[in-house]
């Protein structure tokens, strides 16, 4: 490269601004991501003569998974706690909040949103440790509230209980890209549909959500994204009683470090990896399709 080569100039002075987060996203993504890849080829464990030298199993790990049925039970339970907290809690109660936010008063607006917020923004241990207070057996507030005395709602129904945990925890974020798409729906089309005689269904129907549509797609990835491997409920539940909330990220924590069985941890978080990708290529093949429908 010569001295009066700006052009080659330029690029060497963009790579040496990239390399440093090329370094950070190889040594702290693209290497554990690998280095699992690998752990779950073997039988490698914490304990033991595997722990010392470990063998490789090649698929073995991936076949005894699925022949597991404490495996098929966890996928399961999470294809539950996605459904119902984010796909329908989060993203309903999301969208409701906004809505009808959307032309309050600021005060007014401005509470219920730092409320909700507020549920986000709490550290988990907190919230989780205030949820635990909440619905305890014997002294327990919602029992208290309820006239319930003794009633279990961690042991009776620990899915329905963690659901309504992530629900509460996880709103603020589809409310407030909700909001924010809704801003982009001109009030003269609402105005003119609802003279036209047209019900606040209907209005929702055929004129917000052809406008926010792209904002859904991306709220029910990110919310699905996060719920899938959301590890919070561990800390309420500890995916108990007999394994009845032991949601995917729960179970390769009780596999993996107190079972012990790294390898096997390993080749199920790979099958989680590639679950996760499932659902960007499904979302951006949405996206794609919605460009293609509204590009001229």
């Amino acid at each position: 490269m010569s001295p009066a080569d700006p052009a080659g100039l330029g690029r060497a002075r963009a790579a040496g601004f990239v390399l440093p987060a090329l370094v950070l996203i190889g040594v702290f993504l693209v290497f554990p991501a690998l280095w699992t890849i690998y752990l779950g080829l073997t039988d490698y464990r914490l304990t033991g003569l595997a722990a010392a030298d470990p063998q490789v199993v090649g698929l073995g790990n991936y076949t005894s998974a699925l022949e597991d049925e404490r495996f098929r039970n966890s996928l399961w339970l999470t294809v539950q706690y996605v459904l119902g907290s984010a796909v329908v809690g989060q993203a309903v109660l999301g969208f409701a909040l906004a809505w009808v936010l959307r032309n309050r008063p600021g005060p007014v607006k401005r509470v219920v949103e730092g409320l909700v917020l507020l549920a986000w923004i709490l550290p988990s241990s907190v919230v989780a440790f205030l949820w635990i207070a909440l619905l305890d057996r014997d002294a327990g507030t919602l029992n208290a509230l309820l006239h319930t005395p003794g009633f279990a709602w961690l042991l009776d129904h620990p899915m329905p209980s963690i659901i309504v945990f992530n629900v509460w925890r996880g709103t603020a974020f589809s409310m407030m890209l909700y909001g924010a798409a809704l801003e982009n729906v001109p009030p003269s089309h609402l105005e003119t549909a609802r003279l036209a005689g047209a019900s606040t269904f209907q209005q929702l129907r055929d004129v917000v959500l052809p406008r926010i549509k792209g904002h859904v797609l991306t709220n029910l990835l990110l919310i699905s994204l996060w719920t899938f491997n959301d590890f919070t409920s561990f800390q309420i539940t500890a995916g108990g009683p007999e394994g009845r909330s032991e949601i995917l990220p729960v179970y390769i924590y009780n596999v993996a470090l107190s079972g012990g069985q790294l390898g096997f941890g390993a080749a199920i978080s790979f099958l989680v990896l590639l679950v996760n990708l499932v659902f960007a290529f499904v979302y951006l093949r949405l996206l794609r399709g919605r460009r293609e429908a509204v590009s001229p």
